[in-house]
């Protein structure tokens, strides 16, 4: 499977992709969805998301550069395509795509109340660099707060 940069059109595809992939990760924290198309057509025009190419979108990955930091995020499979390595498809695409655009570092944030989150990007070289609150905009069903994570490229 090939993974390639998202145009425009691809944000109805995304949207459904996060969403679903969200509802199934989060919904012991959220009743809501997690983005809009809005959202997502806002976030192509300051950054990119990585894509799979397939007939029908199954996976995608937030990334936007800031010199030689670049943030990830976003990290989505359709639950029914999941198990079948889409994740670390997308990872390694988006790493790769922050190095050869001269980024040194990517930075990401995580849930703290999912801690296979916390297991997975440890065991992928990310180093916990602090927290941050929760978004005020969002009511979640239990007490939580990001856990911001980096990893040194090359």
């Amino acid at each position: 499977m090939q993974v390639r940069v998202a145009e425009m059109e691809d944000a109805p595809g995304i949207t459904a992709v996060v969403n679903a992939a969200f509802r199934k990760a989060e919904g012991f924290l959220l009743d809501e969805d997690r983005i809009d198309v809005q959202t997502v057509r806002a976030l192509l025009d300051k950054g990119k998301f990585l894509v799979t190419d397939e007939a029908e979108l199954a996976g995608c990955v937030y990334v936007e550069l800031h010199g030689d930091r670049s943030y990830l995020g976003l990290l989505s499979v359709d639950p029914k395509c999941q198990g079948a390595g889409l994740g670390s498809l997308l990872m390694d695409a988006a790493e790769e795509y922050c190095a050869k655009s001269g980024c040194r570092f990517v930075d990401l944030k995580i849930i703290n109340l999912r801690t296979e989150n916390h297991a997975l990007y440890s065991h992928r070289g990310y180093l916990e660099t602090g927290t941050e609150p929760f978004p005020s905009h969002l009511t979640p069903k239990l007490p939580c707060h990001f856990i911001t994570m980096s990893k040194r490229l090359g």
